[in-house]
């Protein structure tokens, strides 16, 4: 029997967080603050909105400005997604090598569908992915097993045929909820004080290099 790989986007399949730090600076620089390193942002790539102001600007969800600003960030992101973003190195011949064995692969994201499709479709994975899971696509998020559960029904595989790879603690946390090994992609946006050993992946994948044979590990016999 075939399996299914699924994948996070924001920081295993893509590193886009060049276009969300340009995205979360622009919101410093519309009140007269320099923009901050790249290093800087870039750990808090994959918490979406609400890490990046954090980061950017120290706002949090309860401050009032909060939802004008996430909004405006939301825009100016939407407006520049697909600038700097990038598959990362070595992630194409990934895929094609899980296609060439017979196996399907798939992306499963927090990140809503109207921001996903646009740098999906730039970055030419649409033709070949079994299936594309959103943040709003399913009634939960990750760290909730439905999105990877969903992802396997629309694919056709049974969650124990699955292996789950990303870059966040509840990528991890989603897929044991869901009954898949998982794979911790420690090359993306992983903070300094992240220990990504206490997550509990069944693998772990310091570089892009090393994510085949830790899925290959991981597949039903």
């Amino acid at each position: 029997m075939s399996s299914l790989i699924l994948f996070d986007f924001d920081g295993t399949l893509a590193d886009t967080a060049p276009d969300l730090a340009m995205a979360a600076n622009r919101q410093r620089t519309r009140i007269g603050l320099e923009p901050l390193p790249y290093e800087a942002l870039r750990p808090f790539a994959s918490q979406g909105a609400r890490g990046l102001l954090q980061a950017a600007l120290g706002l949090q969800p309860e401050h009032p400005d909060y939802e004008p600003t996430r909004l405006q960030f939301l825009a100016d992101y939407e407006a520049g997604s697909t600038e700097l973003s990038r598959l990362f190195p070595g992630i194409n011949e990934l895929l094609q090598n899980i296609q060439q064995r017979g196996m399907s692969w798939g992306i499963v994201t927090n990140k809503i569908t109207s921001l996903t499709l646009p740098i999906v479709e730039h970055l030419g994975l649409t033709q070949d992915s079994a299936v594309l899971v959103c943040g709003d696509t399913c009634a939960h998020a990750k760290p909730h097993p439905a999105p990877l559960l969903h992802a396997a029904e629309q694919a056709g595989f049974a969650a124990e045929r699955c292996v789950y790879v990303g870059d966040d603690l509840r990528d991890i946390q989603a897929a044991h909820a869901a009954g898949m090994p998982a794979v911790a992609a420690a090359y993306g946006y992983v903070r300094a004080e992240d220990d990504v050993d206490s997550w509990q992946a069944e693998r772990r994948a310091n570089t892009p290099a090393e994510l085949w044979p830790a899925i290959e590990a991981l597949l039903p016999a």
